[in-house]
């Protein structure tokens, strides 16, 4: 659900379709040149020998995460297919990827094994269509949110009860499809870090073992942070019922090249209780390739030790000047970001990344200590 897509807006999806047909050709144009002078890249985490290893589901894969997504992925070699809903969404796919890759880009794809997207319809509504979707995927990627246009935030209480119905069918249909090893599911910083401090003390450090509280978000109507909490414990509750093994990541407010234009409604609904994260040093940010990139690095990661929660951002938003920078970004007024702060004070509370961190830290060693 969301705003009926602008020329604007889709101009925008054929430029990210075509930074990704690049990116594929690029691969496998890499890949001939270098088994012709006799050695090939190769990945430690894939398997060339079995299918199924290479071949994983992104659900809202038009969405600006979902592309992104599926870009890190066709770069690392994956085959992807993408969950849409109606069969339009299918044929839209196909007019991008024309209008995108042109004849020379056509051809460096299909030449390329090991980077292929397909469209699939299933509705997010029915589990049996999406274990039909997500049958011969190694691996699930959950991107998918959901904004209602008729609320003023783009994100309505009732929108949390869909989001949570969408993630349980996911990880249930998940739980059902022989194939499917591991899911990543895209939950929110905003799942962390909303708690009233004013009842009891909590530790500064904000982590991936930090939950917002529901009572609170409802009380402060966040509906935006309350649907990912709910969807995210969902999702949790699911897998340990059914032994998947699942990964949520919470990422901070995404941004990246014309995020606002190309994200809206997921932009305005995060910032919700802006001066409130931002005087707590809570009101961070993340780009959006740098989050692709870490779904990409947790999945692989899962097919050894990685699992559980992680918290993802590359930047926080401190001063009144990143903060007017952020605001001129959004089109929103300084103040609504940062208030009238006056005299400097401390933030009580700090983020931590460092599992994530970690993880990506032994990822990169590890591809430089196979090449």
């Amino acid at each position: 659900m969301g705003f009926i897509p602008t020329e604007e807006s889709q101009r925008q999806e054929i430029e990210e379709f075509k930074r990704m047909v690049v990116a594929c050709a690029g691969l496998s144009r890499r890949k001939d040149e270098e088994e012709q002078l006799g050695f090939r890249l190769h990945s430690p985490e894939i398997d060339d020998d079995v299918g199924e290893e290479k071949i994983v589901c992104v659900t809202s894969g038009v969405s600006f995460l979902g592309l992104a997504v599926i870009n890190r992925l066709l770069v690392r070699g994956y085959s992807v297919r993408i969950l849409v809903d109606n069969q339009e969404d299918v044929e839209k796919l196909r007019e991008m990827e024309e209008a995108a890759a042109g004849e020379e880009g056509r051809r460096r794809l299909e030449s390329n094994n090991n980077g292929v997207v397909e469209a699939v319809v299933a509705s997010l509504f029915q589990v049996e269509t999406l274990a039909e979707a997500f049958n011969g995927c190694r691996g699930v990627f959950h991107t998918a949110a959901f904004a209602d246009p008729a609320g003023l935030s783009g994100y309505t209480k009732s929108m949390g009860e869909i989001e949570v119905k969408a993630a349980e069918n996911v990880v249930e249909a998940c739980s059902r499809t022989p194939s499917v090893r591991s899911c990543v599911l895209t939950s929110s910083l905003l799942a962390c870090i909303w708690r009233d401090s004013t009842l009891q003390d909590y530790p500064c450090v904000i982590n991936h073992e930090s939950w917002s509280e529901e009572t609170f978000c409802r009380d402060k109507r966040l509906w935006y942070a309350l649907g990912k909490l709910r969807a995210e414990k969902a999702a949790w509750r699911i897998a340990k019922e059914k032994g998947l093994k699942l990964a949520t990541i919470c990422p901070g407010l995404i941004t990246g090249p014309e995020f606002f234009d190309r994200n809206p409604t997921s932009t305005v609904a995060y910032l919700k209780g802006a001066q409130e994260m931002f005087a707590d040093g809570l009101l961070a940010t993340v780009d959006v390739m740098k989050l692709a990139e870490a779904q990409a690095c947790v999945f692989e990661g899962m097919k050894k030790t990685a699992g559980g929660r992680y918290i993802c951002y590359d930047n926080v938003i401190e001063s009144e000047e990143t903060a007017e920078k952020l605001a001129e970004e959004v089109g929103m007024s300084a103040e609504r970001i940062c208030g009238n702060r006056g005299a400097y004070i401390p933030a009580p509370f700090q983020l931590s990344n460092r599992k994530l961190s970690n993880l990506m830290s032994r990822t990169l060693r590890s591809c430089y200590n196979q090449r």
